[in-house]
């Protein structure tokens, strides 16, 4: 009986082979060991080659010798070290070495298994929240994502919205959602979005935030309204006027006045001190108004005399004095002597 040897393969490279190979080795048949016992001068040797599958290109020592089957195909050898080549399926190459002796019959059976493809899972993937950085109070504030996922399965998207009071308008359940910002001024609303494909595989399930702030909102313009102005008007028709102003205070005891004093470019000095303090006294004695409700202002000079009243609500801007008079430009008239009544005054 003919013992099949194999030497060990040469290697040719660095090749790491992702296949399952199986070689085995045929013995040669009592008839055919008794036929090369017959000749004794054999000048030859014999490699019987089979492949699973069949159908690989064949190399022997470096000659193209068509394709393998999956029946034993012969070859008839000088004796000496031979190289057998096969190309496998993946389009690498198996090499082995095989020492024939004269007279005998090696053979040679490769069987090639691919392996097993290893999935690869889709997670972790990114995922990008997106939101304007500030709106006014009262706007939509929108929240996309976008989600960059290479697996089959459907996503799930679970969102929660900060503060409590923030009001999800619509999107719940999709990469997109509208809040409304109604109520929320001075506070950051903060989006948080959970994204999972449902295998419950911790690397797939994604969390982003992002958030958008909504300024307090500016006060309301709440101006001081003139309520009258009066220029050179005898005392009597001041009273009737700050008679009408102090209804008004009545009305509403939330608001203030101011009364704005000027003094004309020829009166007496001190002329807008007098004004302005007859009139308050007017109001604080003859009609009861509580003087912490009155501001007097000096406001400087005129062409003539001119008393101004505002009614001020609460909280508004308090008027300013507006003169129309250099003080430098301003010629007192002189002090009327005792006794004496100047005309035009009252």
């Amino acid at each position: 009986m003919l013992k099949a040897i194999l030497k060990r393969p040469r290697t040719i490279g660095k090749v790491a082979f992702a296949a399952f190979l199986a070689i085995t080795f045929c013995m040669a048949h009592p008839a055919a060991e008794a036929q090369a016992k017959k000749r004794k001068l054999a000048k030859y040797g014999t490699i019987k080659i089979l492949s699973t599958p069949g159908g690989l290109p064949l190399e022997i020592d470096g000659r193209p010798e068509g394709q393998t089957s999956n029946d034993y195909r012969s070859f008839d050898l000088a004796p000496g070290l031979h190289t057998i080549v096969i190309t496998l399926p993946n389009g690498q190459r198996w090499t082995r070495d095989v020492e024939l002796p004269a007279g005998r019959i090696k053979c040679v059976a490769l069987n090639f298994r691919q392996p097993t493809p290893v999935d690869v899972s889709p997670c972790p993937y990114p995922v990008n929240l997106s939101a304007h950085a500030q709106v006014a109070e009262g706007e939509i504030i929108t929240f996309t994502s976008d989600t960059t996922y290479s697996g089959t399965a459907t996503l799930n998207y679970t969102w929660t919205v900060s503060p409590g009071n923030a009001k999800l308008l619509s999107g719940a359940g999709t990469p997109t959602i509208n809040v409304d910002s109604t109520g929320l001024a001075g506070q950051r609303i903060t989006a948080t979005l959970v994204v999972d494909d449902g295998s419950g595989d911790p690397n797939c399930r994604q969390v982003a935030q992002a958030t958008t702030y909504v300024p307090p909102t500016p006060p309301r313009e709440n101006p001081s309204r003139q309520f009258d102005v009066c220029c050179s008007c005898s005392f009597d028709d001041q009273k009737a006027r700050l008679d009408n102003l102090a209804v008004e205070l009545q009305n509403d005891p939330s608001t203030t006045t101011y009364v704005i004093a000027y003094g004309g470019r020829s009166s007496r000095i001190g002329q807008a001190a007098m004004l302005g303090d007859r009139a308050r006294d007017y109001l604080v004695t003859n009609r009861g108004i509580d003087q912490s409700r009155i501001v007097v202002v000096n406001g400087g000079f005129r062409e003539e005399d001119c008393v101004e009243l505002y009614v001020v609500p609460s909280g508004a801007t308090a008027p300013v004095a507006t003169p129309t008079v250099d003080a430098g430009d301003v010629r007192p008239a002189p002090t009327p002597r005792r006794g004496t009544r100047r005309r035009g005054r009252r």
